[in-house]
């Protein structure tokens, strides 16, 4: 079997501090590692999840300057979203704005993007738009927030989880549990003026979402335990998926060709149920310079999925 590295020692931030990006927004943002490294920021899934500590430890703390910071209205930035928040300035336009900002701010010419799941969204996105500002990606659990990609992780995967989609369509009217469930769970925590039937709302979305995507080990991840995550979470999440993200069909794959001469690793698990291989496998078909690495996982990762992202990110720190 392949040995592939492990984890870097834990490192707290060296820096930080709260981005005013406009519209009443400010980023939460932290650097850490050699503040003389190749720069690197990190773009976190959900939408709506926040940052991790953790992520820092993908990266050798010697050769990197590691960026993390939460996205619009999750995590420490503010205002953080909650039942009654107003969305309308939190679309993708608005988080790619906020990455040109940031990495102003911080007066880097070019960084390394290192994306999970929603994050592989954001940073193609932002790689399509900004080529010259990016030396290279590592991207894992590929997911382009497509409308079919959508239907599949909140309708057909549900053949996986019977049980559990079952209960996810009954946090639904009846009338409306043979549509559009991100549409009806939408409306719900969005349109919904009840706050009260929000928070139910948001307790089913995400017993779905730790249902489909579980922590490696299988055990429920804890973040769903805290009402203040949970309406944030989902109240992004469904803001997002039910705008199609703001990006035409196929957008990003038919864009793809802009990535050319960007080295990149998307690594993919076989046993991912939330966003199946065949998407990953189109974008490296797409993209000149990528590099399809399939591991044994699901879609939140696991040893060998770290493993390989800590070997590409090794790899990536003597670009210049």
């Amino acid at each position: 079997m392949r040995r592939v590295p492990g984890l870097f020692p834990a490192i707290e931030p060296h820096d930080g501090g709260m981005l005013d990006v406009g519209d009443g927004h400010h980023l939460y943002w932290e650097s850490s590692g050699n503040p003389d490294g190749m720069p690197a920021v990190v773009l976190h899934g959900g939408p709506g999840s926040g940052s991790s500590s953790g992520a820092r430890r993908l990266f050798d703390p010697a050769r990197y300057r590691v960026i993390g910071f939460d996205q619009r209205g999750c995590g420490r930035s503010i205002p953080r979203v909650g039942a009654a928040t107003d969305l309308g300035t939190n679309t993708t336009e608005h988080l790619l704005e906020d990455l040109e900002a940031l990495r102003r701010h911080l007066a880097i010419d070019r960084w390394v993007i290192r994306g999970h799941s929603w994050g592989v969204t954001l940073g193609l996105a932002y790689a399509e738009r900004h080529p010259e500002h990016v030396v290279a990606m590592v991207l894992s659990s590929v997911a382009m927030t497509r409308p079919a990609e959508v239907h599949w992780l909140y309708h057909s995967v549900g053949r996986f989880f019977p049980e559990a989609w079952q209960s996810f369509r009954q946090g639904v009217p009846a009338e409306r549990r043979g549509g559009d469930l991100v549409a009806a769970y939408h409306h719900l925590l969005n349109e919904q003026p009840d706050l009260d039937r929000r928070h139910r709302a948001a307790l089913d979305w995400c017993a779905w979402e730790d249902a489909v995507s579980p922590l490696p080990d299988g055990k429920p991840h804890p973040r769903y335990q805290d009402p203040a995550f949970r309406i944030t979470f989902a109240r992004i999440v469904t803001h997002y998926f039910h705008h199609r993200a703001w990006l035409e069909e196929d957008q990003l794959l038919r864009q793809a060709h802009r990535l050319a001469g960007i080295p990149a690793a998307l690594i993919h698990g076989r046993s991912d149920l939330g966003s199946p291989l065949d998407t990953a496998w189109e974008l490296a078909s797409a993209w000149p310079g990528s590099e399809l690495i399939v591991v044994d996982t699901g879609h939140t990762g696991g040893d060998e999925m770290t493993g390989r992202t800590v070997e590409a990110l090794n790899v990536f720190a003597s670009l210049r």
